[in-house]
Formats: C-alpha cells, sequence, structure tokens
C-alpha cells in the first residue's frame, strides 16, 4: 500500500468492510428488533411524521479524511460512512448475515459461487440507480493493481476470489470473480468452495459512475473521496457538509429506498474528551458513541443526569502494546510493496522470552481496575471472546514482575553498568522506544504506565512525545525504523473470527510484521474447505493459532474494555447492535 496519509486506525481498525467496527447490546427503547433485524414501533408520538430536527453526537479526534469505503482506515471516518453507504447484506443482533442491498441470495453446490438478488428500487445519492454493475465495479476496484500502492488496505475481500492473482498482478485485464448476470442480479465466483461467501461479499458498494473515469491511483485525492456533496452512496443519510475538524454533517436523503428518514440532519461534532460528558449533560450533545464512548470513570455521573440511556456491552476489539519484530525497507515502502523476503530484523525484541517477559512486566489487570473501573477486562487473543473461536486456554502471560526478570536473565539481558537498566547479551546499551498516538485519554494514560511497569523490571523506556493520530499512522504504517513498542487498538469485524486481515503474515494491518510460517498455516487451515465447512474443526485450528499467537507473542493485548454508548432521552427507535451504535438510524425519531 502507498505510504502517505491515507491510513487508519480502529485502534481500532478494523476491520470488515464496516471494519473496524464497534459494540453496543440489544437494549431497547422505543422500538424492537426480530431477528431478521426489523424495527416494530411499539409507540411514536410524532405518528411517523418526519421530524425537522438536528442530532449531534460527539467524537473526540477528527477523521482523516477518507469518506471512500474501499480507502478508510479508521474507525472517525466509518462514523459517517455507516450513514452513507451500504453493503449487499448486513447483521442482526444475533450476528447472522442478513438482507439490505441485496434482498436474496443463493449458493451452488460447491460452494464455489454465491448469487446476489438486488433490490430494484435503490438509487444513490444523486438519484442514479444502484445496479449489479456498482458491485461488480467496486471489487474490480479493489482487485486492481493500483489498489494497494494507492493506499488499499482491503485485499482479504477479494483474494479468494477467481483470478484474483491475474489480474491484481496485471496478467489480464480480464476481471472475472463478480460478473453481472443482470442490472439486478451478480454473482461471486471463488477459486475453490469457501466457508464465508457472504462474508468476503459483505464489503460497502461504492458507485461506479461517479468513479469510472477515475484511475484507481487517483481515487483516495478524488473529490468524490474527500468532499461533502461529492461523497455519494445510498445509505439514509448524505454527507453534505463540514468544518474539517470541527464538525461533519449528514443530512436526510428523501428518496431512500427503506423510506425519508425521521430525523433531517445529523452532526458529528469534534470535541475534547475531557468535555463531553458536560455536553450530554445540557443538551449540546444527543449521544455518544463509537469509537469509545463515554469514558468508565464517567459512568456514575453520566448515569445521574437522569435524562440519558446508558447501553454497555463487551467491545468488539481491544488496545494492545505491539513489538516491532521487522521492518520493511524504504524502497519496498514507497513501492507500496510488503514482502516479508525485504524485512529487516528488530533485534532489539526478537527474543520470545524477551517479549514474554514484557507482557508479564506489565499490569494489565491494573488498567482495567484502574483505568477502566473495572467496566472491561484482561484477554490474551486477539480473537474477540463473544465469538466461537475464541479461548482463553492459552499462555496468560500474567503479571509477575518477579518471572518476568528471570525470564531478562534467562534470555542474557542483565544489569552489567549497575545503573539499573539491562544491557544485551553482548554488553551494548538496550533502550525500547515506545510510541503512541494523541486523542485516546485511555491510551495517553496507558503509556507512562507501562514505561514504569517495564523500568521496575530494568528495561530503559524511551517515552517518545505524542503525535497527532494521522501522523502517527503514517510512521506506524511505513515502518518507522527505530520504532520498537507502538500502542494501538483495534475494533473487529463482527463477520467472522478469522484473524487473517490483522495477523497474516502480508496483512496491511500486520504492523508488527509478525512473520511466523505456522501462523500463517493455521490461518490457510481454518479456511481450506472441505473440512472447514465444520466449525468444531475451525474452532481447534483457532485454539491452535491462539496459543501459538500468545506464546510468538507479536502483540501484547492490553484489554478488552466495554463499549459505553450513551444518548438522551429525546432520541428513540435507538437499537444498537452487538458491534455497532449505529442501526437503521432512518428508523430513528426525536421527541423534543
Amino acid at each position: 500500500m502507498k505510504n502517505k496519509k491515507y491510513w487508519w486506525m480502529m485502534l481500532f481498525i478494523l476491520l470488515f468492510s464496516t471494519l473496524l467496527v464497534a459494540c453496543g447490546n440489544d437494549e431497547e427503547e422505543e422500538t424492537t428488533a426480530d431477528n431478521n433485524n426489523d424495527p416494530v414501533e411499539t409507540e411514536d408520538p410524532q405518528d411517523n411524521e418526519p421530524s425537522t430536527s438536528r442530532l449531534t453526537g460527539a467524537i473526540h479526534s477528527a477523521p482523516t479524511g477518507l469518506f471512500n469505503p474501499i480507502f478508510y482506515t479508521e474507525t472517525y471516518e466509518n462514523n459517517i460512512l455507516s450513514f452513507t453507504h451500504e453493503a449487499l447484506v448486513s447483521q442482526n443482533n444475533n450476528l447472522e448475515f442478513i438482507p439490505q442491498l441485496a434482498k436474496d441470495w443463493e449458493t451452488n453446490e460447491d460452494q464455489t459461487e454465491i448469487t446476489f438478488f438486488l433490490e430494484e428500487d435503490v438509487t444513490w445519492h444523486d438519484g442514479e440507480p444502484f445496479t449489479a454493475h456498482d458491485v461488480v465495479f467496486t471489487y474490480k476496484t479493489i482487485a486492481d493493481p493500483e489498489y494497494g500502492p494507492a493506499g488499499g488496505v482491503r485485499t482479504n475481500f477479494v483474494e479468494p476470489l477467481l483470478g484474483y492473482e491475474a489480474y491484481s498482478s496485471g496478467e489480464t485485464d480480464e476481471f472475472v470473480g463478480v460478473t453481472a448476470d443482470d442490472d439486478h442480479t451478480v454473482t461471486f465466483h471463488f477459486e475453490a468452495p469457501n466457508v464465508n461467501p457472504l462474508y468476503y461479499s459483505s464489503f460497502s458498494i461504492i458507485p461506479e459512475h461517479i468513479f469510472s473515469d477515475i484511475a484507481v491511483a487517483d481515487m483516495p485525492s478524488a473529490s468524490a473521496t474527500l468532499d461533502p456533496g461529492e461523497v455519494i452512496g445510498t445509505g439514509p443519510f448524505a454527507f453534505t457538509d463540514m468544518v474539517e475538524r470541527e464538525q461533519y454533517i449528514l443530512t436526510s436523503y428523501e428518496n431512500y429506498w427503506q423510506g425519508q428518514p425521521k430525523i433531517d440532519e445529523i452532526v458529528w461534532r469534534v470535541v475534547n474528551h475531557s468535555v463531553m460528558t458536560g455536553l450530554l449533560q445540557t443538551g449540546e450533545v444527543d449521544f455518544i458513541a463509537d469509537p469509545e464512548g463515554i469514558a468508565a470513570a464517567d459512568y456514575e455521573t453520566v448515569e445521574g443526569f437522569g435524562n440519558i440511556t446508558i447501553v454497555e456491552q463487551a467491545d468488539f476489539g481491544y488496545q494492545l502494546m505491539g513489538f516491532k519484530l521487522n521492518h520493511r525497507t524504504s524502497e519496498d515502502v514507497e513501492n507500496g510493496v510488503i514482502d516479508p523476503d525485504n524485512w529487516v530484523e528488530n533485534e532489539k525484541v526478537a527474543d520470545p522470552l524477551v517479549r514474554q517477559a514484557i507482557a508479564q512486566a506489565i499490569n494489565r489487570p491494573g488498567f482495567v481496575n484502574g483505568l477502566l473501573y473495572g467496566r472491561g477486562e484482561v484477554i490474551n487473543s486477539p480473537i474477540a471472546p463473544q465469538f466461537w473461536a475464541y479461548t482463553d486456554d492459552v499462555n496468560q502471560n500474567e503479571y509477575n514482575p518477579e518471572a518476568a526478570m528471570a525470564l531478562l536473565d534467562e534470555a542474557g539481558y542483565v544489569d552489567v553498568t549497575g545503573d539499573g537498566f539491562r544491557e544485551t547479551p553482548d554488553g551494548e546499551e538496550w533502550v525500547l522506544n515506545l510510541d503512541y498516538p494523541q486523542g485516546n485519554e485511555l491510551r495517553e494514560r496507558s503509556a507512562p504506565i507501562i514505561q514504569e511497569n517495564l523500568q521496575e523490571v530494568g528495561i530503559n523506556i524511551n517515552l517518545r512525545q505524542p503525535k497527532e493520530f494521522s501522523a502517527y499512522a503514517e510512521e506506524l504504517e511505513n515502518d518507522d525504523n527505530d520504532m520498537d513498542l507502538y500502542l494501538i487498538g483495534w475494533s473487529l469485524s463482527s463477520t467472522d473470527p478469522d484473524p487473517s486481515g490483522l495477523w497474516n503474515t502480508t496483512a496491511a494491518y500486520n504492523f508488527s510484521r509478525w512473520n511466523n510460517p505456522e501462523s500463517v498455516e493455521l490461518l490457510q487451515k481454518a479456511l481450506a474447505a472441505p473440512e472447514a465447512f465444520e466449525q468444531d474443526y475451525r474452532t481447534a485450528v483457532y485454539h491452535d493459532w491462539q496459543n501459538l499467537f500468545t506464546e510468538d507473542l507479536p502483540a501484547v493485548i492490553l484489554y478488552a474494555q466495554n463499549k459505553l454508548y450513551a444518548y438522551n432521552d429525546r432520541l428513540n427507535g435507538v437499537d444498537p447492535l452487538p458491534y455497532s451504535f449505529i442501526n437503521n438510524p432512518h428508523e430513528w425519531w426525536i421527541e423534543e
């Protein structure tokens, strides 16, 4: 991928084109939802008449500015795209796939093909009809040879498709992985029987008529990606205006195919985390949702406001401290190449014993109890506990400074100069650089605690000044050559537990540059038919992979915090999903 500032986070990112996304719960306000995710109204004082009101949400960091589903890279942009763009399928509260732009689908006998039958009355925000050709165009763009160099990071959605390798390498100009059978029927063709066809076909769609004349390499800088009024989707709201780094305005799309939204305007305001709850109390902010919601420290305060509903649920994501195990060469960075054969090992954190010692020196339970006020948990695996594939029967790397020091001694890292800090086995100075971004209060508070924990066992930590997230993300992505430890958070896909998008060797988001052949083998094995059609088989393979992760340890999973969404009681129709506060926003309505 091209190393520009077209990057992200989720913190937590990532993932699923919905990616990277988030969490909520099944708590209901004025509506309930059946398994098809269709809201059933129980009371509406406005008798379903459209409201002429404005709803304001708060986020603590401004979006980087890529409002394009195939190029955005962080959750703040996804807060906007969740209102403006849609996919063929969505999910319900049970994480089952349900229709969205596709009203139905069928697979062939060996699951090498899945055919979707599309809704026929869908239009883009500029009035143009949505068709199967838009679906083909979206996936063809992601498979394009220029997609990665332009900054695209979602090739995992196209890699299993028929002919991907030939098309992405430039061997052929014909893309056969997704085909339009007619204007409202589209078929996905896979190289081999696929255990997750709905996952791979669940990416948000972009309009062909807007982007067809724009080279893939130019899409990230195109006005259709960057500018309000130019960003075109099929969702219930259009992105119409912004005051950059201050507020982002979404306007009701009157011809939305599921009915005009009942709220005219939704505004995202960028505000400091420390003042969010005060604005919620005064009514200047109506809701606080992704990426973090309200701070755990503010829970009781907000609960006491009396006019605010709090939704608490375990997050589909986690915070981590990663090890920069390898660095890409400057040439590969410049060319947007991720080639493990060219990686340069970071000797300072190359020993797994050292990484395990560092993990055991960090007081992770202290983060949960102190920073999260108990509203979260320590986890060891990068698979969400909500998934059937998760196991905690792995190497725990529990907080134990004495054991950490013993491991460091065993690895040959001892204090030979008497200054309290350990040297390398060769007697050289050993200093680890720890980098982290601004914008997330918990992460900013975690960094100096980690420094203190590690220095207590004799590890000299150079805690660098935090940087604005876009600058930090660029350094992280480009493998800044003196970065050893980094803090970040990921929002996981709710569609499948497969961790390949973050931890496969060549994954763009594998910022640790973890290169473990056994990991690659297990990740491939977990998706290989026919065995992988059995969930028990996949579960066993993923358990083996999680054990490997906690032993080789490319990152320390610090904690999974609970999401604490909060919204003013004047907002009705809220029905958060397990992974997102935003669900059927066209059904939201305001009681003044």
